[in-house]
């Protein structure tokens, strides 16, 4: 296969988590990396399931991690389907850079990107079902990943929920053990340690 048949897919929110992933298409190989132009904000992309998502912006000087993962161009309706209200759009490779210093492959890079965020609101909140999910895959990765996902995402300040009881998010994992993200969210969310500590089983 050719570098140019070879697609890739920049994944930033719920597709950093590998069974995520799963439930949309089958990916292959994954690289922890950075990606400059793009900054990661907290915005209401649809109110079909009453709750914000993580959407990124063209933006000059801004970075955003995620994952570059390999994908079959079968599977790109796929993609697109999932990714409604969002703009495929093709990056450069020299816009990554990866998290070990590995070389990168070369190919065909895609981003779902929008050009305006609408901030979260009470009707459309963060939902913590959905931050669970894009938290354990960046787990996976490692801890400078974790804080780098948290510190490079803006609008947490915004309305946020604990809905593990009745989760929005439709990819929902009750499976995770929440607790160990209780120290991560502290810092960056403006509900108690009481309210974090409601997991799935309560």
């Amino acid at each position: 296969m050719t570098d140019k048949n070879r697609h890739f897919i920049f994944g930033y929110g719920s597709l950093i988590n590998a069974t995520s992933r799963a439930k949309t298409g089958e990916t292959g190989q994954v690289w922890p990396v950075k990606i400059a132009g793009y900054q990661r904000n907290w915005s209401v992309m649809s109110t079909e399931f009453g709750m914000s998502s993580v959407a990124v912006i063209p933006l000059k000087g801004a970075y955003c991690n995620g994952v570059l993962i390999e994908i079959n161009e079968s599977e790109i309706p796929s993609f697109d389907e999932r990714e409604r209200g969002y703009e495929r759009s093709q990056i450069q490779s020299e816009q990554l850079s990866a998290y070990q210093g590995q070389a990168l492959p070369k190919g065909t890079i895609w981003i779902y990107h929008s050009h305006e965020i609408a901030q979260p609101t009470q009707e459309c909140p963060i939902a913590l079902s959905y931050v669970d999910v894009i938290l354990s895959g960046c787990l996976e990765l490692g801890e400078s990943f974790v804080q780098d996902f948290l510190s490079l995402t803006q609008g947490w300040h915004s309305p946020l929920i604990n809905d593990r009881q009745t989760p929005r998010y439709p990819r929902v994992q009750p499976e995770l053990n929440t607790q160990v993200l209780i120290p991560l969210l502290e810092p960056v969310t403006n509900i108690s340690k009481q309210e974090l500590s409601i997991s799935y089983e309560s």
